[in-house]
């Protein structure tokens, strides 16, 4: 595979939404401090809670995430799809941010980070289904020429 085959958008995308979580992971570490929360604890007050929680739905929500913007970038586009990643992984910050302020400051991080994957989950299909077709089915629904 040459560089100019390589996806390195997504490449690119996906590190850094990896160390986006694993600042959150930190943050969740500050809190602790913060609170004097001693692992393996996860109680302690709300403020701790929160963070805590809205990390671990980012824990959660990771593999979803990495699986549509592989599939939709390799079989849909790639700039589409790493740009997709990137507001992602801002709708996960929003998340974060929100929900460590308050229960309901959740709520347009999660409206966003749910349209952002809906929405590479069905470039992700509709990269998919021509290729399955093609190669097992033999019915070419797209022609692309060289």
């Amino acid at each position: 595979m040459t560089t100019t085959e390589q996806p390195i958008l997504l490449a690119a995308v996906s590190l850094f939404s990896a160390l986006h979580l694993g600042f959150q992971a930190r943050r969740v570490g500050w809190s602790r401090m913060k609170y004097k929360i001693m692992p393996p604890a996860v109680n302690g007050p709300p403020e701790f809670e929160r963070t805590f929680r809205a990390h671990q739905n980012g824990v959660e929500f990771y593999p979803v995430f990495l699986v549509v913007l592989w599939t939709s970038g390799l079989f849909c586009n790639e700039a589409l799809a790493a740009l997709g990643g990137l507001v992602y992984v801002v709708a996960r910050e929003m998340y974060f941010t929100g929900y460590a302020n308050s229960a309901e400051g959740r709520l347009p991080g999660f409206y966003l980070m749910i349209c952002v994957l809906l929405a590479l989950a069905v470039t992700a299909a509709v990269g998919i289904i021509p290729s399955f077709l093609d190669k097992y089915l033999s019915i070419k629904i797209l022609s692309r020429s060289i």
